[in-house]
């Protein structure tokens, strides 16, 4: 196959009109457990975790976000940097950082965090 002479690769690299190349960020890892999936024991992982299905149990993801979706449900203990609760949660939360509860989601428990933050419900 034919290599490009050296004044070929000069004007390659010179060219005004090349297309700059683009950088692609790597998405931040996350474990999902679906509508249908229900889990009874300890929860524990290393990277963050998206609940819409049910956990009975203890969940501990220090470091990272948990967030209970809107089909979700927990009667659990959580530990983790961030929770983010949309749908429901029985049990007590430890945040190193924050817990946030959406209009959609309900809390029934105690809380240790840094900070906190309880959406309006909309009417």
């Amino acid at each position: 196959m034919p290599q490009p002479s050296d004044s070929q690769n000069s004007q390659l690299s010179s060219n005004p009109n090349a297309t700059p190349v683009k950088t692609v960020s790597v998405p931040v890892e996350q474990a999902t457990i679906g509508r249908s999936v229900v889990i009874k024991g300890e929860v524990s992982g290393t990277e963050s975790l998206y609940i819409d299905g049910r956990i009975e149990g203890a969940v501990n993801f220090a470091g990272h976000r948990v967030t209970i979706g809107g089909n979700g449900s927990a009667a659990a203990n959580i530990s983790a940097r961030e929770v983010v609760i949309i749908g429901e949660v029985q049990g007590n939360i430890q945040c190193t950082d924050r817990l946030d509860i959406r209009s959609q989601g309900s809390l029934t428990g105690d809380v240790i965090t840094h900070r906190i933050s309880v959406e309006d419900e909309q009417s």
